[in-house]
């Protein structure tokens, strides 16, 4: 998903051009995709994002044109273009791994799974919080990471708001600090830099 604004970065480049360590964001997280168990990567961008749709098209990732109309909107328009289950990762996760990308689709186990991370770990790191995001998991707060995996049936790729599994995704619980860097504001870069292996 690289489709955003990314007003909060205030970047001279679109937040998926971002580099980290020497490397757009966008490209991270597609090498990390293509050395995982998924057969297929794509990038959703949006008309907010041509010089990133560009950038996805030079890596082959072969660009799915969404209105631009939000990340929920844009995800279920990529949806109906797609077979699932899909794996999802927004483009902000630039230390995301191709073993993060195994687990995640290990634990959807053929359904759905969203990635999450305690707001402890983010904060202790200094990392930025989507309060609006922030959910309570059997007594901790937890938020999601931006990596999950749809399932054939899930209507939409929502955070878990309940424990009803049925219609909702397995939650995936991680304390890796990769995980709980989504690169949202200019601090966050500086905390992604100090973690690239």
């Amino acid at each position: 998903m690289c489709g955003g604004r990314g007003t909060r970065l205030d970047a001279p480049v679109e937040k998926p051009l971002v580099d980290i360590c020497g490397r757009p964001m966008l490209d991270r997280v597609a090498a990390a995709l293509r050395d995982s168990s998924v057969e297929s990567v794509r990038a959703v961008t949006s008309p907010h994002t041509p010089n990133t749709r560009d950038r996805a098209a030079d890596l082959g990732l072969d660009p799915i044109e969404a209105p631009g109309d939000g990340y929920v909107s844009d995800l279920g328009f990529a949806l109906d273009r797609v077979s699932r289950p899909v794996v999802t990762v927004v483009a902000d996760l630039p230390l995301v791994a191709p073993e993060h990308v195994d687990a995640v689709v290990s634990a959807a186990d053929g359904g759905a799974a969203t990635a999450c991370v305690p707001v402890e770990l983010k904060r202790a790191l200094g990392a930025s919080v989507d309060d609006a995001l922030v959910f309570d998991h059997e007594g901790t707060a937890v938020c999601p990471t931006g990596l999950g995996v749809v399932g054939p049936a899930d209507a939409e790729a929502g955070t878990p708001t309940d424990t009803d599994t049925d219609t909702h995704p397995t939650m995936y619980l991680s304390t890796d600090s990769r995980l709980a860097l989504n690169v949202n504001r200019p601090t966050d870069i500086a905390l992604a830099e100090d973690r690239c292996e």
